[in-house]
């Protein structure tokens, strides 16, 4: 008799961790389980615009960050679920130089480009032309 009842114990304790498990979250938190993958083209033009093309899946979010060598978010653009397509101009042209951070982020992974700003010293060439 109490070999039956620590079979029927076992049995029961194993049932019950089974179904808890398979009842447990997969997924804890608010994060979506879809994950976007993008793809990014970055680039500077002549007048000091840089110029942002990402295009993503729709199936997940992806955010856009400018931060400065200080870590201090300068721009931010969120793209939802249902975007596809964000073609981003920022005006770089009024910025300190510096390095700056350009982040992409899914959630998951993130892909970042350092951009660097230096302003170019002009010279003076140090020569003289005479006609005689």
């Amino acid at each position: 008799m109490k070999t039956l009842i620590n079979s029927l114990l076992v049995a029961f304790t194993v049932s019950l961790v089974t179904v808890s498990a398979s009842l447990a979250e997969v997924n804890p938190g608010s994060r979506s389980t879809a994950v976007a993958t993008y793809k990014t083209g970055i680039y500077v033009t002549a007048e000091g615009k840089l110029n942002v093309a990402l295009d993503k899946e729709t199936n997940g979010i992806v955010d856009i960050k400018l931060k400065n060598d200080a870590g201090k978010v300068l721009f931010v653009q969120h793209m939802g679920k249902k975007e596809k397509v964000a073609r981003i101009s920022l005006n770089i042209s009024e910025l300190p130089d510096g390095a700056y951070q350009l982040e992409m982020s899914n959630g998951v992974e993130t892909t970042t480009q350092t951009i660097t700003l230096a302003t170019q010293q002009h010279t003076v060439p140090n020569r003289l032309v005479a006609i005689n």
